[in-house]
């Protein structure tokens, strides 16, 4: 009883970018917040936290744009259909497998 092994699933696509533009926006929004209320002496770090934050945000949509720049154009290959995410369940074969 041999059963054929089932395709490998494939990455999920994802807007990267949006995702970290996200990221940059509540750092600012958190950064801002704390310009307004203005931190005792003790907590003067979280100001610096957020600029990091963004500072990290701005590195990374850089990385992620340069990288898909470079990225070669993924397309199934001939003959297989394309998988669904990783809920998907491999089609059943309709015969039973034999003995």
């Amino acid at each position: 009883m041999k059963q054929s092994r089932p395709s490998d699933l494939q990455p999920l696509k994802t807007n990267d970018t949006a995702t970290i533009l996200t990221g940059i926006g509540l750092w600012a929004a958190a950064l801002v917040a704390l310009l307004i209320v203005g931190p005792d002496a003790g907590h003067r770090w979280w100001i610096w936290t957020c600029v990091s934050g963004i500072c990290g945000g701005i590195f990374g949509l850089w990385f992620v744009r340069r990288r898909d720049r470079h990225a070669p154009a993924s397309a199934p290959a001939p003959g297989e259909e394309p998988v669904e995410p990783a809920t998907a369940i491999p089609p059943i074969s309709p015969t039973p497998p034999s003995a």
